[in-house]
């Protein structure tokens, strides 16, 4: 038996027990006829204690050599400690160590196993095993165990099925890049990795599975961020018999248990916003509603004087900052440099100080007086010691812009608390989207999205205004999940490949598997799936995910850890009859 107690378990109760512990040093302090030694494995850390007078020499000579994330096991006996630490649950007992055995030496790590820690990204990245030692790499992937644990319960006590489905599949064109396996026994002929288990959440409930869910790898090969993996997690589910209703009902209750069950936060409220109205107040469809600053259009009182700037925009639109109206010059200029950064793209802003009795101070006061700015000011809800900014350009553009400053603002100003959590359903999102690159629609979710009934005489006529049976739950700024009322129907289906471009053939061709399937008695069904990996980040409090993986990837979707991907010699080359053509 190699430990009778892990390194964060003993306390006072156990003075005078004889133990074994095992782990790995974290620190030692020799002070030449005593030595300590804080000992740490994944429940915490133990102090160890080495005295002369107590230890045999031997022993002491031993602990003399112990080095930084040397892997040892120790027996000894539970002694109240004289300097006590309340900073640790061990903080009271310290081990007097009988035995010493070195299990396994270590190199001195690139950098500190600390809480704050001396090593980049890059060198914690690549040495990725040593980062997960320490605390908040650990606590966070105990935290994803714990919020997995609490999603797979929920689910379960609905009656809701766990199926596996295939890595292995077919390419099919479902908005980004595939991730393609080359298949040695079928020379020429590729598998994709999945996207997700789209199509086959779809075919279980055609099985009459009827509540189906998973917590599985998805892959797409697309530029990365912060945010993105090229392989991430989703709780994919799928709801037999069902309405839009039902699908919200079900996952507000998940959102809801695990606030509780993680946080002990209940939120009874969860407010609905149409992808219109929250492209029109927030700019995005993922808004974070934990603070203000909502939109104000002002093409209607800014329009039509001589500021030519604002007559040829298709949009003017301001946001009140509150309480910024003491804003420097410099400090307003550093926030006009912002937005014109590439990252955001705006060619300038116009800026209002509301000031005290109802006085506005604006730079383009050449061209507007005080009843004008008054007017911004009323569309903007602004109040006085508010400061107005103000964009102008194309419609969507300038809401993507006014909506990066937004969330800039509410970053800067400590607005966006990780401890408070505000969701949101947003609902009614167009069905179509146009490609300008390719000159056609294309399905803003996937091609199985349902119309919303109401819309359908538009399909042929306006298909760009067809609303989808789509929804989105948004947590503090973030997409969390989405989904959609799946179409069961044969005809319905083939129209809607029709509307996006695809001949009879080509939906045959791609898409053959589900059609045909569809003959048999598909039952109305619908679904939704949440990104593990940002849920949980978010719920932890964060805005990336990486610390929430295991062993993530970095910005290029390289694992520096193993240095993948990587070159495959020729003979594995020529197994799977490919010849590269690699472009410089």
């Amino acid at each position: 038996m190699y430990r009778s107690h892990n390194c964060g378990e003993l306390r006072l109760a156990d003075v005078n027990k004889e133990i074994t512990l095992a782990g790995w040093v974290q620190k030692s302090r020799d002070k030449g006829f005593m030595i300590w030694v804080d000992l740490r494995d994944r429940y915490g850390i133990t102090q160890l204690i080495f005295d002369e007078s107590r230890t045999e020499a031997a022993v002491m000579q031993l602990a003399k050599s112990l080095g930084r994330e040397f892997v040892i096991q120790v027996k000894g006996t539970v002694i109240e400690r004289e300097s006590k630490n309340s900073n640790i649950p061990t903080g009271e007992i310290e081990v007097l160590v009988k035995q010493l055995t070195i299990l396994n030496e270590s190199q001195l790590p690139p950098f500190t196993i600390e809480d704050e820690t001396d090593g980049g990204e890059d060198i914690r990245m690549k040495y990725r095993y040593l980062d997960i030692r320490r605390n908040p790499v650990k606590n966070s992937l105990l935290f994803r165990h714990k919020v997995t644990q609490e999603v797979r319960n929920y689910l379960s006590n609905l009656d809701f099925c766990e199926v596996e489905t295939p890595y292995l599949i077919k390419s099919t064109p479902e908005g980004a890049r595939d991730f393609v396996v080359p298949s040695r026994m079928n020379p020429g002929q590729f598998y994709a990795l999945p996207q997700s288990p789209q199509t086959f959440k779809q075919l279980l409930m055609v099985g009459g599975m009827d509540k189906y869910f998973q917590i599985v790898k998805c892959f797409r090969d697309e530029d990365l961020r912060a945010d993105r993996q090229p392989e991430f997690t989703q709780i994919d589910c799928e709801m037999s018999f069902i309405e839009q209703e039902d699908i919200l009902n079900v996952f507000e209750g998940l959102t809801r248990h695990l606030l509780k069950k993680i946080h002990n936060i209940e939120i009874e409220k969860f407010p609905r916003m149409t992808f219109d109205e929250a492209m029109k107040t927030y700019g995005n469809d993922k808004p974070d509603i934990r603070f203000g600053m909502k939109f104000g259009e002002l093409n209607a009182v800014a329009k039509h004087k001589e500021f030519s700037v604002f007559n040829t925009a298709e949009l003017v639109v301001g946001i009140a900052v509150p309480g910024a109206a003491t804003y420097t010059r410099k400090e307003i200029d550093a926030l006009i440099d912002w937005v014109k950064r590439p990252q955001v793209g705006a060619s300038g802003m116009v800026y209002v100080k509301c000031e005290a009795n109802n006085q506005y101070k604006s730079s383009v006061d050449k061209f507007y007086d005080q009843e004008d700015l008054a007017k911004w000011a009323a569309a903007t809800n602004a109040k006085e010691g508010d400061l107005i900014l103000v964009l102008s350009g194309p419609a969507n553009k300038t809401r993507a812009q006014l909506s990066a400053l937004r969330m800039e603002l509410g970053n800067r100003m400590g607005l966006r608390k990780p401890n408070e959590f505000a969701p949101l359903w947003v609902v009614d999102f167009p069905l179509l989207e146009w490609d300008e690159e390719t000159e056609r629609f294309h399905a803003m979710h996937h091609p199985f999205t349902s119309p919303k009934p109401e819309d359908m005489h538009l399909l042929d006529t306006d298909p760009g205004k067809v609303r989808a049976n789509a929804y989105d739950l948004v947590l503090n700024g973030n997409e969390i999940g989405g989904g959609s009322i799946r179409i069961h129907d044969k005809e319905m289906q083939a129209l809607m490949f029709k509307h996006l471009g695809f001949s009879p053939e080509q939906a045959q061709e791609q898409f053959g598997f589900l059609m045909n399937a569809f003959q048999f008695g598909a039952p109305p069904h619908g679904g939704l799936a949440f990104g593990l990996d940002r849920l949980t980040a978010i719920l932890g409090g964060q805005e990336t995910i990486r610390d929430f993986i295991a062993f993530p990837k970095n910005n290029s979707g390289r694992d520096v850890m193993i240095d993948a991907p990587a070159m495959i010699d020729n003979a594995q080359l020529d197994e799977l009859s490919i010849m590269l053509n690699v472009k410089a």
